[in-house]
Formats: C-alpha cells, sequence, structure tokens
C-alpha cells in the first residue's frame, strides 16, 4: 500500500510542475500581447507572433500534462486495489517508456534544437528569424529545466517500483 502513497506523491509532483509550463506560457501569451500594443520598433514588432505561438505551445503542454497526471492519481487507488502485481508491472513497463523518451527527446533532441537556433540567430540577420530562434531557446531551456526533474522524479518512482515487485 506505501507504493499507492509514493505513486500518488509523485502524480502530485507531475501536476505542480504542470504549472510551471502553464506559467510560462502566460507570461509569454501576456509579452505578445506587450510587444502587439508596445512595440515601436521592427524588432519588437517581430516578436508578436512567435511569442504568441510559444505561449499556446507551452500551454497546451502544460495542460496536458496536468489532466493527464490530475486523473492518474485517482485511478492509481482502483488499480492497485484490482491487482496489485499488476498495477506495478504496468507502472514499470509506463516509467521504462518514459524514461527512454526523456533519454531521446529531453537529453537529445532539445539540446540539438538549441544549438540549431542558436545557429539562426548568428547566421541569420531577419528579425523575425531572430526572435523566432530566441524563443525557441527559452521554451527548449524552460522544457529542459522542469523534464530534467521530471526524470529524476521519475527514476526515483521507477526505483521504488522495483522494490515492491
Amino acid at each position: 500500500m506505501e507504493i499507492i502513497k509514493f505513486a500518488t506523491e509523485w502524480a502530485k509532483a507531475e501536476v505542480f510542475s504542470a504549472r510551471f509550463f502553464i506559467f510560462f506560457a502566460l507570461l509569454l501569451l501576456a509579452g505578445s500581447v506587450g510587444f502587439w500594443q508596445l512595440g515601436k520598433t521592427e524588432i519588437a514588432r517581430s516578436f508578436i507572433i512567435p511569442s504568441l505561438v510559444t505561449g499556446i505551445l507551452l500551454l497546451a503542454v502544460g495542460v496536458g500534462i496536468f489532466y493527464a497526471n490530475k486523473s492518474r492519481i485517482t485511478s492509481f487507488q482502483e488499480a492497485y486495489e484490482k491487482d496489485a502485481a499488476a498495477f506495478v508491472q504496468s507502472e514499470i513497463q509506463r516509467t521504462d517508456k518514459s524514461l527512454g523518451e526523456y533519454r531521446t527527446i529531453v537529453f537529445k533532441v532539445i539540446p540539438m534544437i538549441i544549438v540549431v537556433a542558436a545557429l539562426l540567430i548568428v547566421f541569420f540577420q531577419n528579425p523575425s528569424v531572430r526572435a523566432a530562434s530566441i524563443l525557441t531557446i527559452g521554451m527548449m531551456v524552460v522544457i529542459l529545466l522542469v523534464d530534467s526533474n521530471a526524470n529524476a522524479r521519475l527514476q526515483e518512482y521507477r526505483a521504488e517500483l522495483e522494490k515492491v515487485a
């Protein structure tokens, strides 16, 4: 029964980290409105659309993580009571899959995207390209920071699952 408590705490931590995505998304959306209302220079105006798109993307990620894990909190108890061994096995499989995705996407693909975006800033003088690249780097850094913490929590959760299995 201790594993249910640990699983619930893990899911609650995921819900909490989803709020960071939502917070940064709202900041970017507010920034987009600010650039739209107050932007006088070409570079300031070029940030309107990229910050709007970045904010919407981060909002979608945050809301998706929030609701996926919010519903998971209540289903843990039911799944464990139905078949404890099957619950633990399915959670081990799910965490293994997620850890593999983190290794590929978060720790390989996202750093490459950051490098490409940084190179675009260096080699292109177009304000729109630079604005999009800057906001891409910002979004990827937010994802990297939040997901590296989520990866560490998931590894800890996986270790607890192994103790029970």
